[in-house]
């Protein structure tokens, strides 16, 4: 199974750089591409990704992690498309643990698994990522948690669902997406597939806020199918 890797960059300048290199450096002889959508950015992040070898740089001028997606989607030739966040670290053997889910449940139409925040401090690290891993625990009752950041999604029912709903500016997209695959097949929850990813939303915003948001988003979206909150506030 082929795989096309989406990454969606606003301003991404100073956390681009790692992601590629992570990304590089442990990605599978499956990847045929790896597409940065630089997303309205106003500094470096195209400069950055065209410093890499291979790496395909593409223009979204509407503001927005879905419209960012849906254009890398658009311009994907993978059987399978992984999403990843630009603030990201790929850990090694993340693409073999994937295609081997898709390989193993013919049913499985996305993968997808939780961040593990690495530059907090050591207490509340390990109490982040306690809860985000028990984001298995939501999944096992709604079927539809994704995260954004950290997923691979068949093509052939990414194009079933009619791709990503660019009506959504950011909170909820992802439960969105995994809501909607989960109405064409099976969204897998893989602890196995975790990543490495900032936690400058948690420090930039509380956790306490960032959490409440998250929550609040994502039941409105599961249950009256869209987001409770349209603003929100980038952090860099």
């Amino acid at each position: 199974m082929t795989i096309s890797v989406v990454i969606p960059a606003h301003n991404e300048e100073k956390y681009l750089g790692a992601c590629l290199e992570h990304l590089l450096a442990h990605r599978s002889p499956d990847v045929i591409e790896v597409i940065v959508v630089d997303n309205a950015s106003a500094d470096r992040t195209s400069r950055v990704a065209a410093s890499f070898p291979g790496i395909t740089v593409l223009r979204e001028g509407r503001k927005g992690a879905p419209f960012a997606r849906e254009r890398g989607f658009r311009a994907s030739r993978g059987e399978l498309v992984a999403f990843i966040d630009a603030d990201v670290l790929v850990p090694e053997g993340w693409f073999t643990k994937a295609q081997e889910a898709f390989r193993e449940d013919p049913e499985a139409v996305g993968v997808t698994g939780p961040y593990h925040y690495h530059d907090l401090p050591p207490f509340r690290r390990f109490c982040t990522n306690a809860l985000c891993d028990m984001s298995g625990l939501v999944h096992s009752v709604t079927g539809a948690q994704l995260w954004g950041g950290n997923c691979v999604i068949r093509r052939d029912a990414l194009e079933k669902i009619g791709g990503f709903d660019t009506t959504i500016a950011f909170y909820g997209d992802d439960v969105n997406t995994g809501r909607r695959l989960s109405d064409v097949g099976t969204v897998l929850h893989l602890p196995a597939l975790t990543v490495s990813s900032s936690a400058r939303r948690l420090k930039g915003q509380g956790m306490v806020k960032t959490g409440m948001a998250y929550l609040m988003n994502s039941l409105s979206e599961l249950i009256l199918h869209r987001p409770a909150t349209r603003k929100y506030r980038d952090i860099r």
